[in-house]
């Protein structure tokens, strides 16, 4: 099979369709885990993490508004999936999920892989290799601040990516 060269527009095309059908299928395996979409599946991702974070934190990683985000945070206290704790300096409230909250968590990020793998499953394992290869390069080229690397690694699974790519070289790191 021989094989045109492709301009970039026929890249960033290409790569825009197959990045919208890979969200299209990891947002399916979202409801069907927790019956939710939406921001809800990043939002217990990222509270998963662990280190308490607050609201506002929240909120600038999903890009919410904040009024948003405090009914996104009542729904998931209110289906037990996380729970409020006094925050570090005691005006702020700490995010943590509970129990539930926790295998909920687990269950989306099994989702996550799977929906993704279904894709890179056509591709023979040298493939596979030079296509990770490919997209860690891509990261690891980005310009990112800490709040940018958070928001783009707002799904990731933290126990399968455990040296993410992505630089925090901009200046600031809260925008």
């Amino acid at each position: 099979m021989i094989r045109l060269m492709m301009t970039e527009p026929e890249i960033a095309n290409l790569l825009g369709a197959l990045s919208l059908a890979v969200m299209d299928r990891i947002e399916q395996g979202a409801r069907a885990a927790i019956g939710h979409g939406g921001e809800t599946p990043a939002a217990l991702i990222v509270i998963g993490y662990g280190s308490g974070i607050t609201n506002e934190k929240l909120r600038r990683i999903l890009g919410l508004s904040h009024s948003g985000t405090v009914r996104l945070v009542d729904r998931l206290v209110l289906d037990e999936l996380v729970e409020r704790r006094p925050g570090k300096d005691g005006r702020e409230i700490a995010l943590h999920l509970t129990t539930k909250g926790a295998a909920a968590r687990k269950d989306l990020l099994t989702s996550r892989i799977s929906a993704v793998t279904a894709f890179v499953d056509v591709l023979s394992s040298a493939e596979r290799k030079r296509l990770g290869e490919l997209i860690r390069d891509v990261l690891a080229r980005q310009d990112t601040s800490e709040l940018d690397r958070f928001t783009i690694c707002r799904m990731c699974d933290n126990r399968v990516c455990t040296n993410c790519p992505l630089p925090t070289t901009k200046s600031k790191t809260d925008r």
